[in-house]
């Protein structure tokens, strides 16, 4: 008997960074996502198995339970110590998988490459958590950290609006499917971006500024949010770019890689790669090839 759990990838499209501190953010599930399923074993171990979207295994280990209940510290981070760690979380918020398991053959399979940043860890430990039967934001602030909007894109089939309270993640679905989305792409920068780094960066460089930034961002969102025609989306969607260039100290995506683009080019999540999303009255398609960009996707074949 096998039991099968999936999670949704996630795109952020205002928020970014400020959602740590209490912002309002403004994030779509993807048609993308990764799924976890578990049969039974033996020997008091969980043989895992990940494989990429291609069908290729991109991880394959041997983890025993002793392995989880008290992990060994090591100084060097490795995808086996990453998942040993998430397990261990998990084995503290409902240890019965090992104390009342025998052993467990787990796989887990991506419908998009796993270097594209669209949720591989948030997918991961959402169906852990489904699996195990535990809350996946308490698995994710023990684990890897971050606001938890990846984790309420996974659970989420429609456009969310997230922020934090007082450290609790709040939810709000929200309606957002415009006449527009025609003109909107989503292209990769062939670079994944490390959101544990992007978030350091953030907290060095966060200002006194903090609370008018906060109002300055939710208003944007919300704009967004409401836009009625492509030309308010985008003027909101520019500013919000502006905004938080300011924030970080840092260029715009469109001043450092496409300034000469006749459209709105936006960072999303973590400045410095994965996906941008891309506003453009025409097909995008030729100018970012010319750019050496080949990942080029319309919205409706990215979001749900």
């Amino acid at each position: 008997m096998k039991t099968e759990f999936y999670s949704n990838g996630k795109l952020l499209i205002t928020g970014e960074y400020l959602v740590l501190d209490g912002a309002k953010a403004f994030a779509l599930p993807t048609k993308f996502g990764q799924n976890l399923v578990v049969q039974k074993g033996t020997t008091q171990e969980i043989h895992w198995k990940s494989y990429d979207f291609d069908g290729s295994v991109w991880f394959e280990e041997i983890v025993t339970f002793s392995e989880i209940s008290n992990p060994i510290e090591s100084k060097i981070e490795t995808v086996k110590t990453t998942l040993i760690t998430i397990l261990h979380e998990a084995y503290k918020l409902n240890p019965n998988f090992i104390n009342d398991g025998e052993g467990y053959t787990i796989t887990t399979e991506l419908s998009f490459p796993k270097n594209w940043g669209l949720g591989t860890s948030s997918t991961l430990i959402n169906n852990i958590a489904q699996w195990l039967q535990i809350d996946a934001f308490t698995l994710l602030q023990n684990s890897f950290g971050g606001s938890g909007y990846d984790i309420a894109c996974a659970q989420n089939n429609s456009p969310i609006l997230f922020s934090l309270e007082q450290g609790k993640a709040m939810v709000e679905k929200v309606t957002f499917n415009p006449e527009f989305t025609e003109h909107l792409y989503f292209v990769y920068l062939n670079k994944k971006q490390s959101s544990k780094v992007a978030i350091a960066s953030y907290y060095n460089n966060k200002n006194n500024h903090l609370e008018k930034n906060i109002q300055t961002n939710d208003a944007i969102t919300q704009a967004v949010i409401e836009a009625k025609n492509l030309n308010s989306f985008a003027a909101a969607i520019e500013k919000h770019e502006i905004a938080l260039s300011t924030i970080l100290e840092m260029k715009t995506v469109k001043e450092a890689l496409f300034p000469d683009f006749k459209g709105i080019v936006k960072s999303l999540g973590a400045w410095g790669g994965d996906f941008v999303l891309v506003i453009s009255n025409d097909n995008p398609k030729a100018y970012f090839n010319s750019k050496g960009y080949e990942t080029i996707i319309p919205y409706s074949e990215m979001i749900l």
